[in-house]
Formats: structure tokens, sequence, C-alpha cells
């Protein structure tokens, strides 16, 4: 199993918003950067992610999704009135992957960025790196476990 990080806008998605779906499961779609795309590519049914709030203050990990359909082909790529379309992208040849996850686990004190910042054990952290700026991104297990420790979460099986 792999573990990532998903960031999403508050006002776009919010942790409220998935949790108030039917089946508490969404279609993580929209990822229009390629290394992003790529890290999608590597998900697998199963995994669990980090789902991050960004572009907001505090930015905080309310919860963690997992995985539950593998990457398939971004559709809303191919929509002209979507505000996803890339002209470039068709079913024949799909540029753009997305995946379904699930609501988790819900972090009754979200963890904030400012938090992740002063353990030392994160400091070689993607998202805490100046200039990261990916929306979808790995997480070493040993950062998953410590971000998980902070709160006194243990994930059976994970």
């Amino acid at each position: 199993m792999n573990t990532w990080l998903l960031k999403t806008e508050p006002s776009t998605f919010s942790w409220q918003t998935l949790n108030s779906l039917p089946g508490k499961i969404s279609q993580w779609e929209g990822v229009r950067n390629y290394q992003a795309r790529n890290f999608i590519r590597e998900m697998k049914k199963g995994d669990l992610a980090l789902f991050y709030h960004s572009v907001v203050s505090p930015q905080i990990i309310p919860g963690i999704v997992q995985i539950v359909k593998e990457p398939y082909a971004d559709y809303f790529s191919w929509d002209p009135k979507s505000k996803y379309f890339d002209p470039k992208s068709s079913p024949e040849n799909p540029r753009w992957q997305m995946v379904d996850v699930k609501a988790y686990l819900e972090i009754k004190q979200p963890i904030s960025r400012e938090e992740l910042k002063e353990i030392p054990e994160l400091a070689d952290m993607e998202l805490l790196r100046k200039g990261s700026r990916l929306s979808v991104m790995p997480v070493e297990k040993k950062h998953f476990q410590r971000i998980l420790k902070i709160r006194g979460i243990k994930l059976n099986g994970h």
C-alpha cells in the first residue's frame, strides 16, 4: 500500500462536502499537472491519502481518504462545458486521470501545517519543502505514520 496527500481548496471541494455525498465517495478529478497526474497513475485501490485543505488559514489535514477506484480517464477533460476541459484530450487518447476516493477517517482535531513544520522527523516531507505546489504527492510511510501519531491515531493493517 502506498500513501499520498491530496490537496484541495475547501471552497472548491471540502472534507465536509465529501462527507455529505452518498457513500462518502467522490471522484478526484481535475488534476491538470503532469507530475501530479503521474502520481495518480500509481495509485491502487486500498491506498490511503491525507486530505489536505490548502489556500486557507490555517492549512489543515481534516481527514484521511481511501482510494476505492483505481485510475481511469478523467472524462471531464473531454467536455467543452467543463472547467477541466482540455482540447488535446479525447476518449481515444485520454491525457488526464482520476481516481475515486472515500472518506476513511475524520481527524477530530485537524492537523495544521504549522504543527507539521514543528516536527523534526517531517523536515524532509515533500509538502513542507519550499516551493512544493503539487496537488497530488506521495507521502513516505514514515511521514504518514508520524502524522497519525500526532493525534494518537492507529490504523489497523496500515
